[in-house]
């Protein structure tokens, strides 16, 4: 059940993405996620589309991995289409039954919606699928090192967010686990209806928290067992440096950026409603 979930796994390869500074990934990412809500039109979206494609032929990852990232959230996009559908109103109404009633617009929008959400799930997943936890880590603490000068406590920061992602897979490994020992018990987790799933899955949880508390627990005695004392005097064993695959990467999603920004967040400026219409349906 759990274990087509990809989100948070790393997929060893050595690719092109793969070989690009972590530090400029992270930052390429977060420009991504911005200007995809720049976009508002599904010419826009195809265009998205074409560059995420090129991102995952660049990457060597299988797209049938990418796109497994988008299974665990599936219940929140449609819910949010489902809720755009009957909730947001127009003009040219399609259906009207008893209080319910469908617009034209409110189907576009929960469209529109649902591929961006969407599109937001694969960019992020991209990041993880191709840089470690503790590539992420180092990256994290380098960009937000200026913070120390506050007494921010970076290090300490990095290394939970590096240990929550590095726990993803493990929670999902040991979620399936339990959930086949349960059927081999007995246990039905496939039929009756929403409320009786979910009473279902209440004998999970239990067995879940304490092998979570116990892998934190591990974890803890382990790091002491090593001496660890957080960021004092700490250095890296691989220090990050920037190649031309990083100039490469930021000038080509720069420029896709910069050209999407212009054309969807500028639009009211420069007069393309009659000559370029096509680019807002």
């Amino acid at each position: 059940m759990f274990r087509d979930v990809t989100f948070g796994q790393y997929y060893p390869s050595d690719s092109f993405v793969h070989k690009m500074d972590a530090r400029v990934k992270l930052l390429l990412n977060l420009v991504y996620l911005v200007g995809i809500f720049f976009v508002v039109s599904f010419v826009g979206f195809a265009w998205i589309t074409l560059f995420l494609l090129v991102a995952i032929l660049a990457s060597r990852v299988p797209v049938r991995n990418v796109l497994k990232s988008v299974k665990g959230v599936l219940f929140l996009l449609f819910f949010t289409v489902i809720l755009n559908i009957f909730f947001t109103k127009g003009d040219n109404l399609l259906v009207k039954w008893w209080i319910i009633e469908i617009y034209a617009e409110g189907l576009i929008f929960a469209g529109k919606m649902f591929l961006r959400l969407s599109y937001l799930v694969i960019g992020s997943s991209i990041l993880t699928l191709t840089t470690t936890p503790v590539d992420l880590t180092h990256a994290l603490e380098s960009l937000l090192k200026p913070l120390t000068w506050i007494k921010v406590p970076v290090h300490d920061l990095a290394l939970i967010m590096s240990l929550a992602l590095s726990l993803i897979p493990s929670l999902i490994n040991e979620t399936d686990r339990i959930i086949r020992a349960q059927k081999a018990r007995g246990a039905d987790f496939d039929t009756g209806g929403l409320i009786k799933r979910a009473k279902a899955f209440v004998p999970i949880l239990i067995p879940l928290l304490v092998s979570s508390f116990r892998r934190a627990e591990e974890l803890a005695f382990a790091m002491n067992s090593r001496c660890y004392e957080g960021a004092t005097h700490r250095t890296c064993m691989r220090v990050m440096k920037l190649s031309w695959r990083d100039f490469l990467g930021t000038s080509v999603v720069l420029v896709f950026f910069v050209a999407v920004f212009i054309v969807y967040g500028t639009q009211t400026t420069w007069g393309t409603a009659e000559q370029l219409g096509w680019l807002y349906f």
